[in-house]
């Protein structure tokens, strides 16, 4: 018997539309779901072939390609991934990082030193703690966790998608399909396509059904698949990645690019 594709996804609303019905589609595929640090580091350690893992990741991969027209992003607000904060963007001092997040983690430090010139201090929000009990300035909330978070104690909340976006004009990516280097796809590589088809035509069912878990509206997780979220990776979004690419390595937060961005053959 053939061995199974390890296949690792994140396991917030947004992902939810690209791995619906995925492993029907793509029977060989066995899929698990953790946070996106650990999924990247998972795919470092080479416990995955495949991984929906943080651009930033991505960057720093050993001959990792994609899977093309696949990808988490938005153009504008994203409203699940947000720095909030005691004080407007001049004054932060110190920012607090969601423990699951790599890219926007990145994104935060590109926006604050490269856009803002400031040089803040940064620490791990574990994922366990609540970010109310943070001390910083600010603290940076993704996925889930920020869509449901409130922090009244922080006058600010900054929507870094919008801030990207209005700053660049161009999409911010979150994550891609990430393969690793000398991985076949095979047929699974239309798995994964099928299952984004299936997934985007069945957003108001997704929504309707995670919703409660997730403490919100249904009608506001529907918006937020259909209307918020990109699943695309077309010209606009690679160029909105490159230029992170190229933000990134001037801060040393990924190499140099050395070549073009790499997807797997069709």
């Amino acid at each position: 018997m053939a061995s199974k594709l390890r296949v690792g996804a994140v396991n917030y609303l947004n992902s939810k539309p690209l791995i619906e019905r995925l492993t029907d589609f793509a029977p060989s595929i066995e899929l698990s779901l953790d946070l996106p640090s650990r999924l990247a580091d998972q795919m470092a350690a080479g416990d995955l072939d495949v991984g929906l893992i943080p651009v930033v990741e991505f960057f720093r991969g050993d001959g990792y390609t994609f899977i093309p027209n696949i990808a988490i992003a938005s153009r504008g607000p994203v409203l699940s991934v947000t720095l909030f904060s005691r004080v407007p963007w001049a004054e932060i001092r110190s920012v607090a990082l969601d423990e699951g997040s790599r890219t926007s983690a990145a994104l935060t430090k590109i926006l604050l030193r490269t856009k803002h010139g400031l040089n803040p201090r940064f620490e791990q929000l574990p994922i366990d703690v609540p970010a109310e009990s943070v001390k910083t300035d600010a603290v940076l909330l993704i996925g889930d966790r920020a869509m449901r978070a409130c922090l009244p104690g922080h006058r600010y909340a900054f929507d870094l998608g919008e801030a990207w976006t209005a700053w660049t004009g161009l999409p911010m990516v979150y994550a891609v399909w990430a393969v690793r280097g000398g991985v076949e796809l095979g047929a699974a590589e239309r798995g994964f396509h099928k299952a984004k088809e299936h997934g985007l035509a069945a957003a108001g069912a997704i929504a309707q059904r995670e919703a409660a878990g997730l403490s919100l509206d249904a009608g506001f997780c529907r918006r937020y698949l259909e209307t918020v979220i990109r699943y695309d990776l077309g010209a606009a979004e690679l160029a909105g990645l490159r230029r992170y690419q190229e933000l990134a390595a001037e801060l040393d937060l990924v190499p140099e690019p050395i070549a073009d961005l790499v997807s797997v053959e069709p």
